[in-house]
């Protein structure tokens, strides 16, 4: 049996958010510079791609450059954000060939004009796909999503649109960068490091976390099978119970 066979399609996953660790130090490991790392991710995040495209996930998240990566050297920068560019545009009638559409969330005001226009671009070309839809987090992190959302609930406050007493969680939710998305069911993180590294940090507070040592550029279609077949061994309860769960299922059926 396949590992898509073992997915059970009725508990699939609405949500996963990738955190692609592991690029730089598999590229040393190989002899090469990091640079090489991120050119193989991006084979990577087309096979994740297509794998959860055909299985049917709903939204991709994947966290492709945090604010807190602008302090790189420039040199690995100025090659990420050309890389991302080219690889998107490059990628991007495949997308539509899979009905899938691409969107992104994050800081963009800080990325260089000719990243942000071509990104824009490659977004309104698939922005009539009814698929999967693709989210790269670019320049992002949770800290600068939360400030910003607090700023947009002040000046509501300072408008007079609201009283303090009307900020409740779907307000802050209607503010966050993923408004239009549920938040993620899992959560893979490859390259061995159990933390979260201020992606999703609201979004993530009931998500099921899946860690793997092994390297993104490693990273295949089975490997993410396997995380979605974990996932879907786990007692989600959301504070409840397990008797609850039960009680609550056996009342859906």
């Amino acid at each position: 049996m396949s590992k898509t066979e073992q997915i059970d399609q009725s508990r699939l996953p609405r949500h996963i958010a990738i955190i692609m660790d592991g690029n730089g130090r598999w590229a040393k490991e190989h002899g090469h510079e990091r640079a090489w790392g991120h050119e193989n991710g991006v084979t990577t995040v087309r096979r994740i791609t297509e794998i959860a495209s055909e299985l049917g996930v709903g939204f991709l998240t994947l966290y492709t450059f945090s604010t807190e990566n602008w302090n790189r050297p420039k040199a690995e920068v100025d090659a990420l954000m050309n890389l991302i560019v080219v690889s998107i545009e490059q990628q991007t009638p495949d997308l539509i060939k899979n009905n899938v559409r691409l969107t992104a969330i994050g800081d963009m005001d800080r990325m260089p004009a000719f990243a942000r226009e071509r990104l824009q671009r490659c977004m309104a070309d698939t922005g009539h796909c009814t698929g999967l839809v693709l989210c790269l987090a670019l320049s992002y992190s949770s800290h600068w999503e939360l400030t910003a959302a607090c700023r947009t609930i002040a000046a509501m406050a300072a408008r007079g649109e609201i009283a303090p007493e009307q900020v409740d969680e779907q307000l802050v939710e209607s503010c966050l960068a993923t408004s239009s998305m549920p938040a993620p069911d899992l959560l893979i993180r490859t390259g061995g490091d159990l933390r979260i590294s201020n992606f999703l940090l609201w979004q993530l507070a009931y998500s099921e976390l899946y860690f793997t040592d092994k390297y993104w550029p490693d990273f295949t279609k089975d490997d993410f099978c396997d995380a979605i077949i974990w996932f879907q061994s786990r007692e989600r309860r959301f504070g409840k119970t397990s008797e609850q769960i039960k009680n609550d299922e056996n009342q859906q059926h």
